[in-house]
C-alpha cells in the first residue's frame, strides 16, 4: 500500500510536519505501516514530525496499534506537570487546559531525567476553529538563539523549581502518582530531583537539567528543555503580575532559573520566546489525523480553540534506552 508525500520547501529545507497521505481515502493504517515504517522513521529523523492523513485509524485501539507499529510499547505518563486523563491503557487526553488558553512550545517531559523520544497525537474530534498543535524545529531554535545567550546556558544549565501548593496546579500526589512521602522522595532521588516538604501538605522540588542536548540518532545539537515554557513571564503580563503579587518568585507554582539558581533576566526569556515564535509552524487538524513527533527535534504547542476538540496522546521510546534508528 502506498501514500503520497507532501514536502514543500521551508527556509531550512525541511517541512514541519511532512505529510503522508493515504493513496485511497479511508485505507487502513496498519497494513500501510507494515510496509512504510522505514519511510516514516526516515522522514521523522529528517523533518522532526510526520502527519499521517486520510487513513482509517480504528479508534483508540487502532491508535495504540499505530504506536506499537512505529515505536513499540507506549510509555506511562510519570512525574506529571499538567492535567490530563487516561483514555485507555497508555493513551491519554492532551492537556486539559481551558480552550481559551494557549499552551506555549515545549518538548515533552524535557524537565525529567528521562523523556519519551517519540510522541503520537490522534485527532479524534477536530476543533471548529484554531486548535492546531503548532510545531517548532528545535535545531532551528538553537541556531536562532544569540550565541552568547546560548553559551551561558550551555555553561550553567537550567533549573526548574516547582511548588506544589494546595489549590494551585497539579497536586504532588497526582504528579508523582503516590500520597506516600517516602515513596515520592525515593522517586525524586532516582530522578535527580531535590525535595523540600513545606508546611503541612506542600512540596517544593528543584531539578537542574541541561539546556542543550545532542540528538541520539542524528548527532545534531538541539535546544531541548522546558525553561521558557515554565518561566513565569511566559504566562503573559496580567497572569505574571498577579502571581508575583501572590508569591515570591521561589514560591511560584513553577519558575525557571540558571542551573546554579541564578535569576534569568526577563529580556533573555523574551529573546528565547521570540526564537521559538520565529520557528513556529502550524496546520489545521482533520479527523483521524495522526501526528508523529520526534520529541528531540520538534517542540509542540496548542492554540486556543472553539468546539469540542479531542486529541489523544501517547508517548514511546524512553531516552533511558538505546535509541532506535
Amino acid at each position: 500500500m502506498t501514500a503520497t508525500t507532501t514536502a514543500p520547501q521551508a527556509s531550512t529545507g525541511r517541512t514541519l510536519p511532512v505529510v503522508l497521505t493515504a493513496a485511497e481515502p479511508g485505507a487502513p493504517v496498519i497494513p500501510y505501516l507494515s510496509d512504510a515504517r522505514p519511510v516514516v522513521r526516515q522522514r521523522l529523523r529528517e523533518h522532526g514530525a510526520v502527519l499521517l492523513r486520510g487513513f482509517d485509524i480504528g479508534g483508540v485501539d487502532g491508535f495504540a496499534d499505530v504506536v506499537r507499529a512505529v515505536s513499540g510499547a507506549p510509555l506511562s505518563y510519570a512525574e506529571r506537570s499538567s492535567p490530563r486523563s487516561t483514555i485507555k491503557g497508555q493513551v491519554y487526553t492532551s492537556t486539559d487546559y481551558p480552550p481559551s488558553e494557549e499552551i506555549f512550545l515545549h518538548n515533552e517531559n524535557s524537565y525529567q531525567k528521562h523523556w519519551p523520544l517519540v510522541l503520537f497525537f490522534h485527532c479524534m474530534i477536530a476543533p471548529q476553529t484554531q486548535g492546531a498543535t503548532p510545531l517548532a524545529d528545535v535545531r532551528k531554535v538553537y541556531d536562532l538563539i544569540d550565541p552568547a545567550v546560548r553559551a551561558e546556558f550551555e555553561r550553567r544549565g537550567w533549573m526548574v523549581v516547582r511548588n506544589f501548593t494546595p489549590g494551585f496546579g497539579v497536586p504532588w500526589q497526582e504528579a508523582f502518582g503516590s500520597s506516600d512521602r517516602a515513596e515520592v522522595a525515593a522517586y525524586c532521588e532516582r530522578a535527580g530531583v531535590q525535595v523540600e516538604w513545606v508546611g503541612r501538605d506542600g512540596l517544593r522540588t528543584r531539578a537542574r537539567r541541561e539546556a542543550v542536548h545532542t540528538h541520539p540518532v542524528t548527532g545534531e545539537r538541539v535546544w531541548f528543555n522546558h525553561m521558557t515554557f515554565w518561566h513565569v513571564t511566559t504566562l503573559g503580563e496580567d497572569m505574571c503580575a498577579g502571581l508575583r503579587e501572590m508569591f515570591d518568585d521561589d514560591e511560584l507554582p513553577t519558575n525557571t532559573y540558571y542551573g546554579d539558581g541564578g535569576v534569568i533576566p526577563d529580556e533573555v526569556m523574551a529573546h528565547l520566546r521570540a526564537c521559538y515564535r520565529a520557528a513556529w509552524t502550524r496546520f489545521d487538524w482533520e479527523t483521524d489525523d495522526i501526528l508523529i513527533v520526534d520529541n528531540m527535534l520538534a517542540a509542540h504547542a496548542r492554540e486556543p480553540f472553539t468546539g469540542p476538540r479531542r486529541i489523544a496522546v501517547a508517548m514511546a521510546e524512553s531516552s533511558a534506552e538505546p535509541a532506535a534508528s
